[in-house]
């Protein structure tokens, strides 16, 4: 079952931000000008605070940047979900790489083989370099048949490859990212143990200088599978994007974020950081030392700019 599609029990707490229920008069909603406010985020757990908490920081740290961002996360603990904008697409960028090689891999499983030293070498690369020629490569071998065919079985519904092999182009949303990370860190019938582990392996395995993004103040408790990306496009300038997967220490968590109408690249790899950082802190709040020791990713963040068309 889809963590972003959950039906909420009664036993769960529901936040939908402090203006639920105020009617606002209709003059005022319609005054000329006006900036439509962003959307609330919503929250449910079975921790009780925790939903109203997560809601409350999250649309703090949105508020305080510029742009556009959605948000999912799922905690399996406390069974907590939180959304901002889960249907809202998204130019994919780097994210899509995760995609294609779970497609990889369920279409392995169809026809019951193992990857080729050709397909590790180019997967690796893929994922742990961003490499995008491994990319276009995995991509045209699998074809938008077998593209599609995951992500039907996935249930990525609202998930649109590319055309054209401009597969940075790939519509994503908050919640098909969620139902992706979901595949990885439980047991499904769509990819085996086997290829659920070897994906979070390499996402554990980026190289230091694309560990950004949603890992920011993760506690040193949690191992950190992480998959970045990012492009710049004449129509809403940068998009900026992370999703990772947080486990150990008696947690499991995942986390997307996806941003666009960013003035910069970097301005988007801290807009990211500052929602990843209150997620990991309510989520696993300081009660140890251990718990203390946060992760800080690197400064100088990279990833790889993924072929676009010269215009849009």
């Amino acid at each position: 079952m889809s963590r972003t599609g959950r039906t909420s029990r009664a036993t769960r707490v529901l936040a939908t931000g402090a203006g639920v229920g105020l009617l606002v008069p209709l003059a005022v909603a319609l005054a000329p000008n006006a900036v439509a406010a962003p959307p609330p985020v919503t929250c449910t757990s079975d921790k009780a605070g925790l939903a109203a908490k997560l809601q409350k920081d999250i649309a703090a740290a949105v508020a305080k940047r510029k742009g556009t961002m959605a948000v999912g996360v799922y905690d399996r603990t406390t069974d907590t979900t939180c959304t901002l904008r889960g249907s809202s697409a998204y130019d994919s960028a780097s994210v899509v790489k995760v995609t294609v090689l779970a497609a990889l891999l369920w279409d392995a499983k169809r026809t019951n083989r193992f990857l080729t030293d050709r397909e590790t070498k180019l997967a690796t690369a893929m994922i742990t370099k961003s490499d995008n020629a491994a990319t276009s490569t995995l991509w045209k071998q699998l074809g938008m048949t077998k593209i599609k065919g995951f992500l039907a079985a996935a249930k990525m519904t609202q998930t649109k490859p590319g055309a054209n092999n401009y597969w940075g182009l790939t519509q994503i949303t908050v919640r098909d990212e969620q139902r992706l990370l979901a595949l990885l860190a439980e047991k499904n019938t769509v990819l085996s143990d086997n290829a659920r582990a070897y994906v979070l392996k390499l996402m554990n395995q980026v190289v230091s200088s694309q560990r950004w993004g949603t890992p920011a103040g993760a506690p040193s408790s949690v191992k950190v599978h992480v998959k970045n990306g990012w492009l710049s496009r004449a129509t809403h300038g940068w998009r900026v994007h992370s999703v990772g997967v947080f486990q150990g220490g008696g947690r499991d968590y995942r986390i997307t974020v996806l941003t666009q109408d960013n003035p910069d690249m970097t301005y988007g790899v801290n807009s990211i950081q500052a929602v990843a950082k209150v997620i990991h802190k309510d989520l696993v709040p300081v009660t140890s030392a251990a718990s203390a020791q946060r992760y800080v990713p690197t400064s100088e963040p990279k990833e790889a700019f993924p072929a676009v068309p010269p215009a849009g």
